[in-house]
């Protein structure tokens, strides 16, 4: 398949907000459709019980929020209320179950009221640990134990320890996958468009892992093969956007203001563990240090004060970063009382950055291009903001 064939299968994979490819998948396998909220699950137990793990990431810029408006109010993040608006549409019918874990109130709030309006549906709230100590841990292994114990419920295969594994060694290879692509948008950005990676990247919601680690590769051979030309812009790794996804054309809007996008923090549920989680030995202990000790950062996760911006740094002097651009969805509360401390650790290594807030259906778009123009020209003219 040539460039532009995969880029146009994922965008078709990004707009289709009836499943058509979930729905493709449960026809022919007759198999249970799990899906989940951002940012993080363990979708390796939701595999090793035959069923398939989907995103769900809210309607995006595609759909009018009509009768989603009714249950949450206004003066909250736009991804619950499109939710409920995808759910009572039936848009996401083809799911048997869904997994709601612990991000902020908002989306704890939203898993009682898909309780109350699917109650035939399984549904759990997955309460991840904060503590990454002995309790923390402890606590964890139940809920994973818990977690396998519904999915065999559900599905009625059992979670065994040597399908758990099988389930960690194709999660790892996508994982790898994905870790390559970023590399190569690093090393190369005008052979990535950010726009392209992320529709390659989205597509892991609803793809079965083996053929999304494909779809990957595939695309990564078909950009290093490419022709585009490099062209003088701003190298910016993009904080803030962990959760409710930015609208695509605010993406392209980024690019095309004159930054090439070296790192992000989009669609973490594919890339919320760093390092490969350990295939052998006691699958559920490798799933919980990996857990611990092997993620990324975000505003979600608890981290003491002496390592907080410690990532982010890190993400710039190892992406060769210029500056950071914090995009937050609008009324992200964790997003944006994080985003003060870490615009002070940068302030304080001397790294340029700029923010901006924007929702699923932003209709901000040109000014915020002009406003990441500005801070791309700062940066060329001045090397600062």
């Amino acid at each position: 398949m040539d460039l532009e064939a995969i880029v146009q299968r994922s965008e078709a994979l990004f707009r289709d907000q009836d499943l058509s490819a979930v729905k493709e998948w449960k026809s022919r396998t007759g198999g249970k459709v799990i899906g989940f909220m951002p940012v993080y699950v363990p979708r390796e137990l939701i595999h090793a019980a035959g069923a398939l793990p989907v995103g769900v990431m809210g309607a995006g810029e595609h759909a009018e929020i009509i009768r989603g408006d009714a249950y949450f109010q206004s003066y909250i993040c736009r991804i619950p209320r499109s939710t409920i608006e995808l759910g009572v549409s039936g848009k996401l019918d083809v799911l048997d179950g869904f997994l709601f874990p612990a991000i902020c109130d908002v989306i704890r709030n939203l898993s009682g009221m898909w309780k109350i309006l699917f109650p035939q549906k399984y549904a759990r709230y997955v309460d991840l640990p904060q503590d990454f100590g002995a309790a923390g841990r402890a606590f964890y292994r139940r809920e994973l134990e818990g977690m396998a114990e519904d999915f065999t419920r559900l599905t009625g295969k059992a979670v065994t320890a040597e399908a758990l594994r099988r389930s960690i060694k194709v999660y790892n290879e996508n994982r790898r996958a994905i870790a390559r692509l970023y590399d190569l948008r690093s090393e190369a950005p005008h052979l990535v468009p950010t726009w392209e990676l992320y529709l390659i990247l989205r597509a892991a919601n609803v793809l079965e892992v083996t053929e999304h680690t494909k779809l990957v590769e595939a695309y990564a051979q078909a950009a290093r093969q490419s022709k585009r030309p490099e062209r003088d812009y701003v190298r910016v790794v993009v904080s803030g956007a962990f959760c409710e996804q930015p609208p695509l054309g605010l993406i392209r809007a980024l690019e095309s203001s004159g930054c090439y996008i070296v790192d992000d923090d989009w669609v973490l549920g594919a890339r919320y563990l760093v390092e490969d989680v350990i295939e052998d030995g006691d699958p559920f202990d490798a799933l919980i240090d990996a857990y611990a000790t092997k993620t990324v950062s975000t505003a979600s996760r608890y981290e003491s004060t002496a390592l907080k911006g410690k990532f982010l740094v890190e993400q710039v002097r190892s992406r060769r970063a210029e500056g950071v651009v914090f995009a937050a969805p609008s009324f992200c509360d964790p997003a944006l009382l994080e985003r003060p401390m870490l615009q002070a650790v940068l302030s304080e290594q001397g790294i340029p950055h700029t923010g901006f807030k924007y929702a699923e259906n932003t209709g901000q778009i040109q000014s915020i291009k002009e406003e990441t123009g500005t801070f791309a020209d700062s940066i060329k003219l001045w090397g600062t903001a």
